[in-house]
């Protein structure tokens, strides 16, 4: 029962952290020749970027990184900003 608490209030803690980890990753959207990327590139780059951003969060209150069932719905909501 604690470690559900204490997941719970770590995703609550980080949800504003993925709104701004989605801003940063859309100015990291560009391409090689400086242009900002579209469509399936664009997709691509944000969906890993925001998976890297979020595995850098992916920690238990007391430091440790998460691992199995905790880690995989902190990643789910990180991911899609929830």
């Amino acid at each position: 029962m604690f470690r559900k608490v204490m997941l719970a209030a770590l995703v609550v803690a980080f949800a504003g952290g993925s709104a701004l980890a989605q801003d940063a990753c859309e100015s990291k959207a560009v391409g090689k020749d400086g242009k900002p990327l579209a469509g399936a590139a664009k997709t691509s780059f944000m969906k890993k970027c925001m998976a890297d951003q979020c595995a850098t969060k992916a920690v238990s209150s007391d430091g440790k990184p998460l691992s199995g069932a905790a880690k995989t719905s902190f990643m789910k909501k990180c991911e899609k900003g929830a």
